[in-house]
């Protein structure tokens, strides 16, 4: 989307709510009524209350503005996590603890993270004296060890401040130990139900050599057994608008219970850099007459979708020269899959691990980011981080990505997880130029900046713990309530 079309967005957005804050007005209510109310996030009955209750707010808390002043008070925040990364190696799991954790803490938040000892023995330091690490050894295979977790977690609970809070990313804290705590929140970056969608693409793609996969019949039985025992969780943090839709009729969570708020990354890291972007380009020995820089980040396994983006790689080489001589790829990451990318040519460049801060070199050295997950899971952090980058984005057309993340095609293209479709999009890349990829990335940096920042998440999350806080009562603000419509964003 252009600059000027956001612009006449944002304008239509504060006209609405100028209207209606003039709608006693007949005259200006019919206004108000005709040109905004089809809008589910805009409008408001007259009589409603001005207020809407957060608990029950049905759409992403990343569309409401919150305050980026000071917190009243500060929270004494419990963390279960069951790994803690380090900077340049993570999951979606441990990324999404370190970049929110590290966000409250600057918020100056007192934070108490249980987890387990690295592997390596090493653990990372860091300046926040208010970030307080209580360290378990693994289990044999390797999660938090729930006794010594729960014991150090007494500990500090029995000291002159309860926590107000507890975070449990994902279950590490076992529903056994907080079924009957109310000041509970758990964050899902993936349930068994979205997966669904996963085993029906990986054993479409299965080769006559594979032997059939028994993951679906084993996923329905993981599904009833997640039905069973997520209500023992008083609030569940859904990171994708799909995966919120799920808890709530599948997982027939009640609706108060379940909150969306999508995945954020460093603003501060990740954002448009052209000349450093073309510094990484010379380094790798692209040249500036490169037609296009395609761009992927991740391990390089199966279920991130390798198999067919090598495929179709492989054969638009074989039936495109052009694509051949004049694209260049870049792949960042490490697995299985490496070796066979090298053996694509000498325009598919395999860099390896990269940290944050050369992992935001490479984003600004592309001209498009593809994402071609076989894994319907969670809301990817690299898709994230290109848009904040500036980059426009290609991903596979999974409901957590088509509902959240690239809901148009102002902000990228979507694929079905099959070879056929990936190449038809890629196609479409190549053909649409540097000019349309480029506003495309302007558009998808806008959303970004709106939704996916670590600012945005954590003062949602913030909002959340001060509105379920053990010691909400004791305070005259409710902290459950929210303007409404007047500080959507």
């Amino acid at each position: 989307m252009a600059k000027d079309q956001f612009s006449s967005a944002f304008n239509f957005r504060y006209l609405c709510y100028f209207l209606f804050a003039l709608s006693s007005l007949s005259s200006i209510s019919f206004l108000y009524w005709s040109h905004c109310s089809n809008n589910p996030q805009l409008s408001i009955s007259r009589n409603q209350n001005p207020f809407v209750d957060l608990l029950s707010y049905p759409y992403s808390w990343n569309h409401l503005y919150f305050s980026q002043n000071p917190p009243p008070r500060v929270l004494k925040i419990a963390v279960f996590v069951k790994k803690w990364p380090s900077q340049s190696v993570a999951g979606g799991l441990e990324r999404h603890a370190l970049t929110l954790h590290l966000a409250l803490a600057k918020r100056g938040h007192e934070l108490h993270i249980f987890t387990t000892t690295s592997s390596n023995n090493s653990f990372p330091i860091y300046p926040h004296t208010n970030m307080n690490f209580h360290l378990s050894k693994r289990t044999a295979a390797g999660y938090l060890n729930q006794a010594q977790a729960w014991e150090q977690f007494k500990t500090q609970n029995s000291t002159r401040q309860p926590f107000d809070v507890i975070h449990t990313e994902s279950v590490g804290l076992l529903y056994t130990r907080a079924r009957n705590l109310n000041h509970v929140v758990v964050s899902w970056h993936g349930i068994a139900y979205e997966t669904i969608h996963s085993d029906i693409a990986q054993e479409l793609i299965r080769s006559p050599q594979e032997l059939q996969s028994f993951a679906l019949t084993e996923r329905v039985v993981k599904v009833i057994e997640e039905v069973k025992f997520f209500p023992n969780y008083a609030h569940h943090v859904a990171t994708s608008d799909h995966a919120g839709d799920i808890l709530k009729r599948i997982y027939m969570i009640p609706e108060q219970r379940v909150h969306v708020i999508l995945n954020g990354v460093d603003e501060n890291i990740f954002m448009p850099d052209f000349k450093r972007g073309q510094d990484f380009r010379t380094k790798f020995g692209i040249p500036k007459s490169a037609a296009l820089v395609i761009g992927m980040s991740g391990r390089l396994v199966k279920d991130k979708g390798h198999p067919i983006m090598f495929e179709a790689l492989n054969q638009i080489f074989m039936e495109e020269e052009k694509f051949r001589k004049t694209v260049f790829v870049l792949v960042a990451g490490d697995g299985p899959w490496r070796v066979r990318y090298r053996n694509l040519g000498p325009n598919v460049l395999v860099l390896g691990s990269l940290d944050p801060t050369q992992l935001a070199r490479f984003y600004n050295a592309l001209d498009v980011f593809v994402n071609p997950t076989l894994r319907a899971q969670g809301l990817d952090h690299t898709l994230l981080e290109a848009m904040l980058s500036g980059k426009p984005v290609m991903a596979t057309k999974f409901a957590s990505i088509t509902e959240s993340v690239i809901v148009s095609t102002e902000l990228g293209y979507t694929f079905s997880p099959t070879v056929g479709s990936l190449k038809e999009a890629l196609y479409r890349v190549l053909g649409d130029g540097r000019g349309v990829l480029e506003r495309k990335g302007e558009a998808a940096r806008m959303r970004a900046l709106k939704l996916f920042t670590a600012t945005k998440m954590a003062a949602c999350y913030e909002r959340l713990f001060f509105c379920i806080s053990k010691h909400k009562d004791k305070e005259d603000i409710d902290y459950c309530r929210h303007p409404a419509p007047f500080k959507l964003e």
